[in-house]
């Protein structure tokens, strides 16, 4: 039986080097907004001897989401992890300056589209599959007000998620990555020495270990 590797967000960043590091031993379901990255993501696993499905959607509208855990089922009939690893990094802002337009967008991507995606892909987790949430404890922190509350409203989601599955299943984990050198957070720390910063992969081979 093909096993199943669905990643949201796996257009770049921590998305695509988990796709890389799973391409070997599952069919990856690429989501990601951004065309032109994911047929670069494609073509890097399949430089590895692995195979990928692109969907280039927005995990915000309901019918594409449908449609691709839908499409999942009719295939293959089940996946085996799920890696979520898309979000909407909000500019920084004091928190009586954040634009209505980007605190919407926050939610919308970070809490009510991860609340979507668990009602459709976990069916076709079952009870053994595994879902994976990425955490990034910036909540209270100085100008981290739409990114910050958004994603800790995403991982509560899942903490509770995780608390109501231990005998039925799936099985949920939230993971934390260290630092990494990407475009998420030079948007965040522009400047920053990132010599210090783990590579992507690096993290990606880190984290799935301890799955």
């Amino acid at each position: 039986m093909t096993r199943i590797a669905l990643i949201t967000g796996a257009s770049r960043g921590l998305g695509a080097a988990l796709a890389e590091a799973l391409c070997e031993t599952h069919h990856i379901v690429a989501v990601g907004r951004t065309t032109g990255a994911l047929e670069d993501l494609d073509d890097r696993i399949k430089a590895r001897g692995g195979s990928a499905t692109l969907a280039p959607m927005d995990i915000t509208v309901p019918e594409a989401m449908a449609t691709l855990c839908r499409g999942i089922h009719d295939r293959w009939g089940h996946a085996d992890i799920w890696l979520h690893t898309a979000i909407h990094a909000a500019p920084l802002s004091p928190a009586h300056f954040i634009d209505p337009k980007d605190w919407d967008k926050s939610i919308a991507v970070n809490a009510s589209a991860t609340s979507l995606l668990i009602s459709y892909v976990a069916p076709l987790l079952g009870e053994h599959g595994t879902a994976v949430f990425f955490d990034d404890p910036r909540a209270g922190q100085k100008f981290f007000g739409a990114y910050g509350a958004t994603k800790a409203a995403q991982i509560a989601l899942a903490r509770s998620w995780a608390a109501e599955t231990p005998r039925t299943g799936p099985h949920v984990r939230i993971l934390e990555p260290q630092p990494m050198a990407t475009a998420l957070r030079a948007r965040f720390f522009p400047g920053e020495d990132r010599a210090p910063l783990a590579r992507p992969a690096d993290e990606a081979a880190r984290l799935l270990a301890d799955l």
